[in-house]
């Protein structure tokens, strides 16, 4: 296919030429309020240094060293640093276009994946990118999320800031400074790279100053499990982390991936290795302020990763949120020309303390329908209220149900044919139709009385925009063969990507947060009881958090099912399960008037389910 190419000037671009280092080079310059490319790409120094982890997981003796390619400005100027740490570099590649590293015949760094390094370094940043301990040329263990991967990022920053030591080699004795490091460091990946810029903040350590996590995790418990629950795919961090790992990690590493496999069993109860890898339980310790970034149909890495993060770090930390319509995709491929100058500005305020007010802008901004977006000055939104729903003979409403609703769990239930109705494998109700706009706003939760007929009971419950919308289908984006430019290219790293443009399509129904559950774990994730056929239990369990307003005239629907197929793992028995209508509700973080019920019945011909992508 022909690439059409199309070279983007912003903040300064034409009107400062990018000068020869001297030794009166500045680190920075400000053109129109934000940092200008004055530093050009050809004199950047390109290198690679072997931080010491403090660990020695694989067991060799000689403690594991992580690899960090650095290219930076040639100035005598001390700059700051965005690191993306990953361990993707070798295998799946970053980017929509799957970039990966290259490297000259002498081992030094030639391609750096992505536009960052493009687009900052002639702006007066270095950018480093960091191979997980396991992968590439770093040498220990890949743990999925555990000590290793957080060790992998903290030592570096440790490095930055003085107070670690870097070699030159990956197992020799010359060290290397970084005394061309402010010490400040901004960590930004997607998926499994955010992650780990959650639990390196979570950790508190000195000289982070910002993360950006796009469609990230920050409990690893719940990318594989929900409630109890298991999801189908891998069933533990082993057969995840084995795609990655370099060959040393696959000769020497059999006992931590030992100890990933004991520590997840089948059953999704809760245990002590998935919380180490829990994020959330130490958000309190978080300093540095986020830019979150994520998609409200990502099944891959699901909302309830960003909105139980955002929830737990203190009020005082500066948060910015764009919450997009598409699944597991980067900003940079739904909304590029708005993506790039508002990361650069936040990168401008917390990282070079360029006062420009981002933190003072609206900190929300969502998509309402494909590449319409609307902001709020906080997120939630003021008059967003905490509202038990409950279903009845009614429909949905404020008013107590009694009675039961029962239904067989057929084990072949979708997010489609149960909301179309062409499997009435579940229960549903809704509100009547909407006087005014009604918006979701946070994260919702679901009570639910509940008795089974077999000794095994899995749950699914969702809440519906049931209306017609044009919205957002498959990943959200397609990839076009013209190419846009953002930076300077060099030989062997060109900084021109794809462009996208949205993928969309008409629904007369949009799930919009969704959540899932083992009846056996009812009273406690990490103590499973016995489910005894007949009898009633109380279950409590979180939905995905979603911001979507239901327009006037469409209806909030409920339904609870047994098993999403599309989701979770089959129980060993498919039981009848029958809900006890008085003791069930929902908790909605709303905004709008509380809507009245509706007993009418439900059907759409096509619905908006979300879609899940491999995790990347």
């Amino acid at each position: 296919m022909k690439r059409v190419r199309v070279v983007v000037a912003l903040a300064g671009a034409l009107t400062l030429t990018p000068i020869p280092a001297t030794a009166a080079t500045p680190a920075f310059q400000l053109s129109g309020g934000v940092t200008a490319p004055i530093h050009s790409m050809a004199d950047a120094v390109r290198e690679t240094v072997y931080v010491d982890s403090g660990l020695d997981l694989d067991g060799d003796g000689t403690r594991d060293r992580v690899a960090a390619d650095i290219i930076r400005p040639s100035t005598t100027g001390r700059v700051p640093v965005i690191m993306d740490a990953s361990p993707y570099y070798q295998s799946a590649g970053r980017g929509n276009e799957g970039e990966v590293k290259t490297y000259d015949s002498a081992g030094v760094p030639v391609k750096f994946p992505l536009f960052y390094d493009n687009y900052f370094v002639p702006r007066g940043y270095a950018v480093v990118l960091v191979d997980f301990l396991g992968t590439n040329r770093s040498r220990g263990c890949v743990d999925v999320g555990g000590q290793s991967e957080i060790a992998s990022g903290t030592a570096v920053i440790d490095w930055l800031n003085g107070r670690r030591t870097g070699y030159s080699t990956l197992t020799g004795s010359t060290t290397k400074s970084a005394s061309w490091s402010t010490g400040a460091v901004g960590m930004i990946g997607k998926s499994w790279d955010g992650s780990i810029a959650n639990g390196v903040a979570a950790t508190g350590v000195d000289g982070l100053k910002t993360i950006v996590p796009i469609a990230a995790i920050s409990s690893w418990y719940d990318w594989f499990r929900s409630d109890g629950v298991a999801y189908p795919g891998y069933s533990s961090p082993t057969g995840l982390g084995s795609q990655f790992e370099n060959s040393n990690a696959r000769s020497r590493c059999a006992t931590v991936r030992s100890q990933m496999t004991n520590g997840s069993p089948a059953n999704g109860d809760y245990t002590a290795m998935w919380q180490t890898r829990d994020f959330v339980r130490n958000a309190s310790k978080v300093k540095a302020s986020i830019f979150a970034i994520h998609g409200l149909n990502d099944l891959n890495v699901k909302t309830l990763q960003y909105g139980q993060f955002w929830d737990a770090v203190p009020a005082t930390v500066p948060k910015k949120l764009w919450f997009s319509q598409t699944a597991h995709v980067d900003p940079f491929d739904f909304r590029r020309s708005e993506w790039v100058p508002t990361l650069h500005r936040w990168f401008d305020r917390w990282l070079l303390d360029v006062q420009n007010g981002i933190e003072n802008e609206p900190q929300v901004s969502s998509e309402r329908a494909p590449d319409v977006w609307s902001t709020d000055q906080a997120w939630p939104p003021a008059g967003t209220v905490n509202t038990v729903l409950r279903p009845s003979s009614s429909g949905l409403g404020t008013a107590a149900g009694t009675g039961t609703s029962a239904f067989t769990d057929n084990g072949s239930g979708t997010p489609t044919n149960w909301v179309s109705g062409s499997n009435t494998g579940r229960a549903i109700w809704s509100t009547g139709a909407l006087a005014s706009d009604l918006r979701i706003a946070g994260t919702s939760s679901i009570t639910v009385g509940v008795s089974s007929s077999t000794s095994t009971a899995h749950l699914t419950a969702y809440l519906v925009d049931y209306g017609p919308a044009r919205v957002r289908t498959g990943e959200g984006i397609r990839t076009l063969t013209t190419e846009s430019c953002w930076g300077e290219s060099r030989t062997g790293d060109d900084a021109c990507y794809r462009n996208t443009e949205a993928t969309t399509g008409n629904v007369d129904a949009q799930i919009i947060a969704r959540g899932w559950a083992d009846l056996a774990n009812c009273q406690s994730l990490t103590t499973p009881r016995t489910i005894t056929p007949g009898t009633k239990y109380r279950m409590t369990f979180r939905l995905s958090t979603t911001d979507w307003v239901v327009p006037a005239g469409h209806r909030l629907g409920l339904v609870i099912g047994g098993t999403d197929t599309t989701a979770i793992v089959r129980p060993s028995q498919l039981p009848r399960l029958t809900v006890d209508l008085a003791d069930t509700s929902v908790r909605v973080p709303l905004k709008g008037t509380v809507p009245s019920a509706s007993p009418a019945p439900l059907a759409a011909a096509s619905v908006s389910a979300g879609t899940k992508s491999a995790l990347g």
